[in-house]
């Protein structure tokens, strides 16, 4: 039998993810021939050819597409037993995972003062890594936003953050004290690749029944921050994401009729009531609320 390296099935999984070497590569901190080299190396210990590298691009072979869910489902094994194993080892020890612009560290100093003989980490967490990054444990308790699929984990609300509505300093809306959806029915709304998601902050449907107008599909924060800056799309965002640190050539206003966003402490079902989670949401609520 075949011993697969870990690290050459993470460089598979990422280049399928990407469908591109050099965007993969860049993702993986490697430079692009070493890259290839893992690909080839793997597909040499496995017998079979992975991609099919044409003028059109990179595609997965049949093989490839087979392999895709298995390396997917052993990489998340393999972390989810080093998690095990460490959280055995070290009863002492917490990763929290935290999102754009929530401040977890007065709950952090607050914990690390409660129990001193504690490991206490943070790591933040971009979009989509939740509730990944839980259930695959790379963290053991997440401040973050709502929505996300909250299957297999267990969520408290903290508190409710408003929404603001993002947009060019040069945009007719910039400079009001407040807007409404009427305002922008519309204007096109950024995509996202999640439906959920999507609809909630694209508030898709509206109120009155209309969809709101598409704007172009994103992945990451920075090109949504670009197509808005460009003119391109209006965006709602939470209002603690954006309250320092905006592009100069971004603005943000109130948004009034739309609910606000839950901010939760959510940790993987049935962990809550270990003690160094539980310290960890009583600091939350004392803390961060």
């Amino acid at each position: 039998m075949s011993d697969l390296d870990l690290r050459l099935v993470r460089c598979f999984t990422v280049v399928a993810e990407e469908l591109h070497f050099g965007r993969a590569a860049a993702a993986l901190h490697l430079a692009q021939p070493s890259l290839s080299r893992h690909v080839r190396r793997l597909e040499g210990e496995l017998g079979v050819r992975l991609f099919d590298r044409t003028t059109q691009g990179t595609r997965l072979t049949e093989a490839g597409e087979a392999f895709l869910p298995r390396a997917e489902a052993l990489l998340r094994s393999a972390e989810e037993a080093t998690a095990l194993v460490r959280a055995v080892a070290e009863p002492s020890r917490v990763v929290i995972g935290f999102m754009t612009g929530l401040i977890v560290t007065p709950a952090v100093i607050a914990l690390r003062g409660h129990r001193p003989d504690a490991e206490v980490h943070s790591r933040f967490l971009g979009w989509g890594e939740l509730p990944s990054a839980l259930l695959e444990h790379r963290v053991d308790v997440v401040v973050g936003r709502l929505p996300f699929p909250t299957e297999g984990l267990s969520v408290t609300v903290l508190y409710e953050e408003p929404r603001v509505l993002m947009m060019p300093v040069t945009h007719r809306l910039a400079g009001k004290e407040y807007v409404t959806l009427d305002d922008i029915a519309d204007e096109p709304v950024p995509r996202f690749p999640d439906e959920e998601f999507s609809a909630f902050w694209r508030v898709d449907p509206r109120p009155d029944g209309r969809p709101a107008p598409d704007g172009p599909l994103v992945k990451e924060l920075e090109d949504k921050l670009e197509l808005i800056a460009a003119g391109e799309a209006v965006a709602l965002a939470p209002a603690g994401a954006v309250a320092k640190g905006l592009r100069p050539d971004l603005t943000t206003a109130p948004i009034e009729g739309v609910p606000p966003i839950p901010v939760i402490v959510a940790t993987r079902a049935g962990e809550e009531n270990r003690p160094l989670l539980a310290a960890f949401h009583a600091c939350a609520k004392a803390h961060l609320s």
